[in-house]
């Protein structure tokens, strides 16, 4: 008798192990990468309350079908991707894993996290920390004890691409810029954006600051949920007041201009499609680089992204022609 109490506690613990895993109870385990699906892996089940049903980990998100080139002509960069939010597909990839260092599209999680933890209306004042002396840094030309509201602030990070801003912007969010670091690597790796990690707010260089193409899809993708993001990463040019109480002259107006050469009218972009918004970078170790999210003339919306372009030129016709996959 007591073998068949064992033998049936047995089989209970095993029944009972397999409902928690099924629904969903049991400890979490980590995945190293966890938009892609190893081979033999299990399938997630979700519960609606009556049944039982397997859903995708990614079923909202372009997940590359396999590791390989679908390259488009006249795309001349180290790694690009080319993604269709509309049916979820990737239409074009070229090192989409691969490690690069983003410069200034980092900027996109600066912005999308300040819009997140942030009140647009709050002022904040600009730190000594943001006088940046780097040869070629792109700055929103505020001065320490500058001060303005985070919806300006956000402005000057995106349109002339400000690493003074980004600073000011990580201290006012996270305290300093060590802090705000950490939270950009903790929200990266919610997006499922796990081959990326970030030391700085700007994107300046630094050998442990990088990510891929599709860690920057997955950042870009959430950013654009947020329509407070869209009107930022999207204004060609902008005013504001900065007051700074130790000036002879306490208020004055500054205008930011984007650098982005598809919105300065130096380049055309791809008929029949329209710029919903987006961000640029460049420094020497990055090369040329750009993120932007399209729609064409269905609304059907796209994100195209560009890393390590060797020229200037080259990534807007590059740009041109990799979107132009999307509307074909």
């Amino acid at each position: 008798m007591m073998d068949k109490r064992k033998l049936f506690c047995g089989f209970t613990a095993v029944c009972m192990s397999a409902l928690l895993l099924l629904c969903g109870c049991a400890p979490k385990k980590e995945l190293a990468d966890p938009y892609r699906i190893p081979d033999g892996g299990l399938v997630q089940f979700v519960s609606t309350g009556e049944n039982l049903f397997p859903e995708g980990f990614a079923s909202d998100l372009c997940v590359p079908l396999s590791d390989g080139d679908l390259s488009v002509e006249n795309v001349n960069a180290e790694a690009f991707g080319l993604f269709d939010v509309h049916d979820a597909e990737v239409l074009s990839q070229h090192n989409l894993y691969e490690r690069v260092y983003p410069a200034s599209t980092t900027k996109i999680l600066t912005c999308l996290i300040a819009l997140e933890r942030g009140d647009p209306e709050m002022v904040v004042t600009v730190p000594s920390e943001s006088d940046i002396q780097v040869a070629g840094s792109s700055m929103a030309d505020l001065k320490p004890g500058d001060q303005l509201k985070l919806k300006d602030l956000l402005r000057g990070l995106m349109v002339p691409s400000g690493n003074d801003a980004a600073v000011a912007i990580a201290h006012c969010i996270g305290g300093d810029t060590e802090s705000f670091s950490r939270l950009m690597n903790a929200r990266a790796k919610e997006l499922g954006a796990v081959h990326s990690h970030f030391v700085n707010p700007h994107g300046l260089p630094d050998a442990d600051h990088y990510t891929t193409v599709y860690d920057m899809y997955l950042i870009f993708q959430e950013a654009l949920k947020n329509p407070q993001f869209m009107e930022i990463a999207g204004t060609k040019e902008y005013s504001c007041k900065v007051t700074n109480p130790k000036d002879a002259v306490p208020e004055r107006e500054i205008t930011w201009t984007s650098s982005n050469g598809f919105y300065t009218g130096k380049f055309d972009f791809t008929e029949g499609m329209e710029i919903l918004c987006g961000k640029t970078g460049h420094t020497n170790a990055a090369g040329f680089c750009l993120v932007l999210g399209e729609k064409d003339r269905d609304g059907h919306r796209y994100i195209s992204i560009i890393m390590k372009s060797a020229e200037y030129e080259n990534l807007y016709r590059s740009m041109r022609n990799l979107a132009g996959k999307a509307f074909d």
